[in-house]
């Protein structure tokens, strides 16, 4: 953990300041905390195999029943993950109004569950589905317990934690591994989130676009920004003439359109920032 120098501090405190209307992006780096692994180290490299691809999971049925088994041993310890300090000081911070907009990169629903309102989720929630063939939605948590019933056998293995309620699973065999389809058409279920390979909902991305035109700047938060759905914000902010700045480990792909960068545990530095702005306040 990186504890924030009074100097960086100083900086966050005076841009969040200056520039009291602000689009937040978030990502993995936020959720951490949580219990929640990110996907990628400090240089923005993959830490581990890449999440599956769209393409594959509608495809393939023998991905769609490794996805599943692994998400059947992973979702218990994501769906029970609380909000972090991070979360719980953008909140703060959205509440005293300096906070306009809060676009997640993750699909985890904390942002919401520690009282952030003005919130998009930009590539959906993993506690909903939806059926790729009539487009009825569907919840996660009471799909759990038909993976669960339908494979007693997969429940007591053991699996480490992965991103996105994924676990590391291998060297097993996921041939019988049974996969409730659609129960309104018989279709093909999937998460609601987008996959590697899939495009963000058009009206996300134009909504975001659209608080563009109301804010003073942009301020990302444990994010490298990577992935070209939310690098396209810092990019777009950049290009209109608003401000960006970065609350982020290691390199992130805007880092030449910065304006302040720091480095530091997201946690500590947001909880020192809502303390000194709270203290500003009552004067």
């Amino acid at each position: 953990m990186t504890p924030p120098t009074s100097t960086s501090i100083d900086d966050l405190t005076r841009f969040v300041t200056d520039h009291s209307r602000l689009f937040v992006l978030t990502g993995a780096g936020i959720s951490t905390a949580s219990g929640i692994p990110d996907y990628r180290d400090t240089d923005g490299a993959w830490k581990r195999s890449p999440p599956v691809q769209y393409g594959d999971f509608v495809r393939d049925p023998a991905v769609r029943r490794r996805y599943w088994a692994r998400s059947l041993l992973g979702w218990p310890a994501f769906a029970g993950a609380a909000p972090n300090a991070s979360h719980h000081a953008l909140a703060n911070l959205e509440h005293s109004g300096h906070v306009s907009l809060l676009v997640t990169q993750n699909v985890d629903g904390l942002h919401q569950a520690a009282g952030s309102r003005r919130v998009i989720d930009l590539h959906g929630r993993l506690d909903a589905l939806v059926c790729l063939d009539c487009r009825q939605g569907g919840d996660r948590h009471a799909f759990q317990h038909e993976l669960e019933t339908r494979n007693p056998d997969f429940t007591g293995l053991v699996a480490g934690r992965a991103p996105d309620g994924d676990a590391d699973l291998d060297g097993i065999d996921f041939t019988a591994f049974d996969v409730p389809d659609c129960p309104a058409c018989g279709g093909l279920l999937k998460p609601d989130v987008v996959f590697f390979g899939e495009g963000v909902p058009r009206a996300r991305v134009d909504a975001a676009y659209a608080a563009l035109d109301t804010v003073d700047a942009l301020l990302v938060i444990g994010s490298s920004l990577m992935v070209y759905s939310g690098f396209r914000f810092a990019r777009e902010a950049a290009a209109r003439g608003l401000p960006v700045a970065a609350l982020n480990r290691g390199r992130t792909r805007a880092d030449d359109l910065l304006a302040l960068k720091v480095e530091a545990d997201c946690g500590m530095a947001l909880n020192t920032l809502t303390e000194r702005l709270a203290d500003t306040a009552r004067g």
